[in-house]
Order: C-alpha cells, then sequence, then structure tokens
C-alpha cells in the first residue's frame, strides 16, 4: 500500500511504524473473511482493509470524523486478520496507533467520556473492583436484572497450596480476576505444586495494563506496566523461572511489554525480560510429565480458545492438544477462530454487537452438547457464562478438579 504521510507523522518513530504496517498491505481482502464484525455487519469499514484505510488518511493529515472513531471503536482487536493475513500486516499494533491518534484529535460524546473514564478508573483498581463486586453478590437482589447475569456467584475463598518446591514461578494476578473468578490462579498454583513447581504471588503487582492500553491512555498504561515490573524485579533478579498469566488476554499484554517500552531506557531491557519469561499455563505444562497427574475420566467438553490465545499470543491449538492428551474428550465448535465478544470492554461499550457474537458463539460451542465449556481468558469465561446454559470454567480449573477427585493429594 502506497503512503504519503503528513508533515507532523513523517520520520518520526510512530509514522515509520505506521508506514512500515501499512505498506505490508496488499489489498488482498483475505482478512474480512474472518472479521466478526464485517460478518455480521457487512460493511467495508467495519473490516480490517476498511480501517486501515481509515487509518492511512488520518497518517495523511485527513481530517478525524466521528464515523472514523465509531468505525474503530466496533473493531475487537481480535487479531483474527493476523492470522488470516498472508503478508504478515501486524494489524493489531497499526489499530492501537490508530486508536491513539483518533482519540487525541477528536471529542467523544459526554455520555461515552464518563463510561470510558468510570472503566479506566474502576476495572484496573484491584481493590475497589473488588469491594463492588462483593457488594454486587451481596445485594444482587437489587441490582437491574440486565446487570446481575453479569455478577459471577461468591465463591468460597480458594485453596493455595503451601508447600515451597525449588522451582518457583510467578503468577499475575491482575485486577478483575482476583474477585471475578477467585479459584482460576488457585487451581493453577495446585496444578503446578504437583508438578514441583511453587506459584508465588506478589500482592504489589496489579493491572496488565490492558484496559488503559485499549482505551488510548498511554499515561496509565506505561503506569501499570512500570509498576508491575519494579513488584516483579527482586524475584526476577532471585532467578524465577517464569511469569505465569492464566488470562490470556493478560498475557498478551505482558508479552507486548517489550515492545511497548522498547523507547523507556530505564526500563526497556527489564520490560523486554519480563516479555521474555510471560507464560500462558499452557506453556508451561506442555513441558512437563503430566502422565504424574492421573487425571480421572469425565464428561465431554467444548474449549473456546480466546482470540487473545489463538491470535495475540498465537498458540493456535495448543491447549486443546494438552487437554486431549490428558484424557479430556472434546466436543467439535465450529467457526472456533471466531471472538466471543467479550473483548476486555467491548462488550460493556459496544452491547449490541456483542451479544450477536455472544449468542453466535455459544450456539457453537453448545451444538455438541458438552457437561462444560472450558476457556483460557477470564473476560471470556465471564461473558460465555452470561448467556450460556452450560457451566463455563477456566481449563486449569477443569484439570485440578479432575485431579482432585481422583483422589490424589498434593505434596
Amino acid at each position: 500500500m502506497q503512503t504519503d504521510l503528513a508533515p507532523e507523522f513523517a520520520n518520526t518513530a510512530l509514522g515509520n511504524e505506521a508506514e512500515a504496517i501499512l505498506r505490508k498491505c496488499v489489498h488482498c481482502g483475505f482478512c474480512t473473511a474472518t472479521c466478526p464484525t464485517y460478518q455480521i455487519l457487512g460493511d467495508e469499514l467495519d473490516g480490517p482493509r476498511g480501517r486501515i484505510y481509515q487509518i492511512k488518511e488520518v497518517l495523511e493529515g485527513q481530517p478525524v470524523t466521528r464515523e472514523v472513531q465509531t468505525h474503530l471503536d466496533r473493531c475487537l482487536t481480535c487479531r483474527a486478520c493476523e492470522t488470516t493475513c498472508p503478508s504478515g500486516v501486524d494489524y493489531g499494533r497499526l489499530v492501537d496507533i490508530g486508536r491513539h491518534l483518533v482519540e487525541s484529535r477528536s471529542h467523544r460524546p459526554l455520555h461515552e467520556r464518563v463510561m470510558r473514564a468510570l472503566l479506566l478508573r474502576v476495572i484496573p483498581n484491584r481493590p475497589l473492583f473488588s469491594a463492588l463486586m462483593r457488594m454486587g453478590q451481596t445485594f444482587r437482589w437489587a441490582v437491574p436484572s440486565a446487570l446481575q447475569k453479569k455478577i459471577p456467584t461468591k465463591t468460597a475463598a480458594p485453596r493455595w497450596p503451601e508447600a515451597q518446591h525449588g522451582r518457583r514461578m510467578l503468577v499475575l494476578e491482575a485486577c478483575a480476576q482476583p474477585s471475578a473468578t477467585p479459584n482460576v490462579n488457585a487451581a493453577a498454583a495446585r496444578v503446578l505444586d504437583r508438578l514441583g513447581i511453587t506459584l508465588v504471588r506478589i500482592p504489589a503487582a496489579g493491572c496488565c495494563g490492558a484496559v488503559a492500553h485499549h482505551l488510548s491512555d498511554s499515561a496509565r498504561t506505561i503506569d501499570a506496566m512500570k509498576r508491575n515490573i519494579d513488584a516483579w524485579w527482586p524475584e526476577i533478579d532471585a532467578g524465577i523461572e517464569a511469569i505465569v498469566v492464566t488470562a490470556s488476554g493478560c498475557g498478551v499484554m505482558v508479552k507486548d511489554y517489550g515492545h511497548l517500552l522498547a523507547h523507556d531506557a530505564a526500563y526497556a531491557a527489564k520490560a523486554q525480560t519480563i516479555a521474555a519469561l510471560a507464560k500462558d499455563p499452557v506453556e508451561i505444562l506442555e513441558g512437563e510429565p503430566l502422565e504424574t497427574l492421573r487425571l480421572q475420566d469425565g464428561p465431554p467438553v467444548a474449549f473456546h480458545a480466546p482470540c487473545t490465545l489463538q491470535h495475540g499470543q498465537r498458540l493456535p491449538g495448543v491447549t486443546e492438544r494438552l487437554l486431549q492428551r490428558l484424557g479430556i474428550e472434546l466436543t467439535p465448535v465450529a467457526d472456533s477462530h471466531l471472538c466471543c465478544g467479550s473483548a476486555g470492554t467491548y462488550s460493556i461499550l459496544q452491547p449490541a454487537l456483542s451479544q450477536q457474537l455472544l449468542s453466535n458463539k455459544l450456539a457453537c460451542l453448545e451444538r455438541g452438547a458438552p457437561a462444560v465449556i472450558a476457556t483460557a481468558n477470564v473476560g471470556c469465561q465471564l461473558h460465555l457464562s452470561t448467556g450460556a446454559t452450560t457451566p463455563v470454567v477456566h481449563w486449569i480449573e477443569l484439570i485440578d478438579q479432575r485431579i482432585s477427585e481422583s483422589g490424589q493429594p498434593c505434596r
């Protein structure tokens, strides 16, 4: 794709990066076939190729309009287009650049600004989010019915292993996960404990920065990344083996720290180290002696592969193969590459599209009559649970449950 960047972007780091991405695009349109919003809306401007053109026009000096902002807002950033693209266009990075430019050059309606400000201040704030979650669970009867189904059922405090092993890994506790799905990290700790690995929690670490990043708040994004790096660094100096990120959406973000802080003299090298250490649980387990886990047989499972796992972290099929290696029967899932509509804050900011995507996804997941749906991301888990007639869990919880049922004790 030929480009003619406006003087304010030409020969700048941001402009050069965007131009390099744009020039890879050959207008083939393969991306539109796998774009969830294009499939629903049928509008070229609501597909990757159309959004690429709109970002190109902004970079070339065309005025930012409300229409451009709307089409970029509708993008899920699922990155299915990247998996399909034969030219290797880094669409995810380009849309981040485009959103940042559009956000800085436009004025949103008041209700949108209020909603985005609330999301930025509530979700990444773990104590505040946890307090609001507890309040919602306690007074569920007083919550509007539309919101009730978004509040997960309160569960007992999960059991965390007490044993200490020679092998040690950090775990990202994140912001929403400790109160919304508190058993996930504990289940990961219990499974890894059986493999002789201690999972270490660092209370000072918090939100990975993804919420602010997706809402184009650079300052909050950088603050979140640096806080986590500072919190983790003593353990990294002590030789920690990996940073386990059980939420695949957070995993994409942490693995991108090196790129996002590449021009920060004080943090660039540390960020690269963090990115290299960040691992989805499946990347840890696939290299371990899983035969020692001895899972009990159970009913069939439908696996929902989050976009952040298969397209963002580029681990398509890895979790499915691991589950099958453990003897878990998986039901077929049509259109497994398509997004469920969660996409971080998307389900809140784009509810109509999100609900349509959710309905389509649940139809595919439940068609094979599974006893449970397993996934790999807290957002997907909560979103699917709002409409599923089948229980939804994180796949690491499923493994932990079937080990526990076998009667094998923790070490």
